[in-house]
């Protein structure tokens, strides 16, 4: 069991939030919209409103004591970037953030980000090789190695 630390409660947040619960861990969900929060509730370890650039807040979820801290925030680049940045000041031990574009990437990992995601992407990707054969049913990409 992984404690991990969510920051993000939309669709993406959300939906991870839920099955990492499902999977067992004890998930932290954070978002600056108590509705946002209040729905996740059901299924997270704990919650909390708030925002996640400011550093007073962001020091008093001890983010040293996650195994993991998901930036799950999605449609606002500045406020990812600067959560990012703080997660990592801040002694965050593994950071993995969502990104839209490219150049939001290349800024997360400048940030420290120290794995960045496309979830649109990945699952666009996912679906046209899952769908346009008739004998995959999944699959997992491999690296070069």
């Amino acid at each position: 069991m992984k404690s991990i630390l969510i920051i993000g409660l939309g669709r993406f947040g959300r939906h991870c939030a839920r099955k990492l619960n499902e999977m067992g861990h004890q998930v932290m969900a954070v978002d600056m919209l108590e509705e946002r929060v209040d729905a996740v509730l059901p299924y997270v370890t704990d919650g909390l409103i708030g925002n996640s650039t400011r550093a007073d807040f962001m020091q008093t979820l001890g983010v040293r004591n996650y195994d993991v801290c998901v930036v799950a925030i999605g449609d606002d680049f500045q406020s990812s970037l600067e959560t990012t940045a703080l997660l990592k000041d801040l002694g965050a031990q593994h950071v993995v953030a969502r990104a839209a574009r490219d150049v939001h990437a290349r800024f997360l990992a400048r940030n420290g980000a120290d794995e960045v995601i496309y979830p649109e992407r990945q699952l666009a990707e996912w679906t046209a090789i899952r769908y346009s054969s008739n004998h995959i049913l999944d699959y997992t990409p491999l690296g070069e190695e």
